[in-house]
């Protein structure tokens, strides 16, 4: 795991953390990232999601996986534990079930606060965001076909708008934007940087 975040758990999470979880009921008052699914695809996305798992510190974190290069989809990048819905799977079972199977988090440690503002990515999947309070210093076990890494990086430095850089890349023979964040080595972008984004401009409406 990545250095940087204090290491002692402390009590329950307030400030940040608590505004963030009230955030999820607050009502749509701007404008959200819905996604960046190619124009003219045939459906709206096939199911999926992820667990944005927070830790419970004094000062939170949230928990990142790096996926393996020959992964089919979003090899070597950071991302959040998740993927696809299996049958009769709603989100929250996805993403419980997609964490506990990545990176080792047992899905009885899972406090729920509720799902974000879904996201269409390129690559053709409809991303629902599930957050939840997970302990501090799980000893996580990353599966080994799957998950090269995993790092926590400090919520604050996720949410704060000074850290979001607008970015462009030539993508299918046009200009794409996209969000990516920094940190320690790590660059967070893509659909994993735009749900954070939302996230923030739901904390601003709070």
């Amino acid at each position: 795991m990545s250095a940087g975040l204090d290491p002692s758990a402390g009590p329950r999470v307030t400030g940040l953390a608590e505004r963030l979880r009230a955030s999820l009921g607050a009502p749509t008052k701007g404008e959200l990232l819905t996604g960046d699914l190619i124009e003219g695809a045939a459906d709206e996305g096939q199911a999926a999601a992820v667990l944005i798992a927070i830790t419970e510190r004094r000062d939170p974190g949230v928990i990142f996986t790096v996926r393996r290069e020959h992964m089919r989809n979003h090899a070597g990048q950071v991302s959040f534990p998740g993927g696809r819905l299996d049958p009769g799977e709603d989100a929250i079972a996805a993403a419980l079930r997609e964490a506990e199977e990545e990176i080792g988090i047992p899905q009885g440690r899972v406090e729920l606060w509720g799902k974000a503002d879904p996201y269409l990515t390129v690559t053709g999947f409809a991303v629902t965001p599930v957050l939840g309070l997970v302990p501090a210093d799980l000893p996580l076990a990353p599966h080994e076909h799957e998950v090269a890494d995993w790092f926590e990086a400090p919520l604050s430095v996720l949410l704060d708008p000074a850290n979001h850089q607008r970015m462009s890349a030539e993508y299918q023979g046009r200009t794409r934007h996209y969000y990516q964040i920094d940190w320690q080595g790590r660059r967070i972008w893509g659909a994993t940087a735009a749900m954070i984004v939302n996230l923030t401009r739901r904390l601003e409406w709070a």
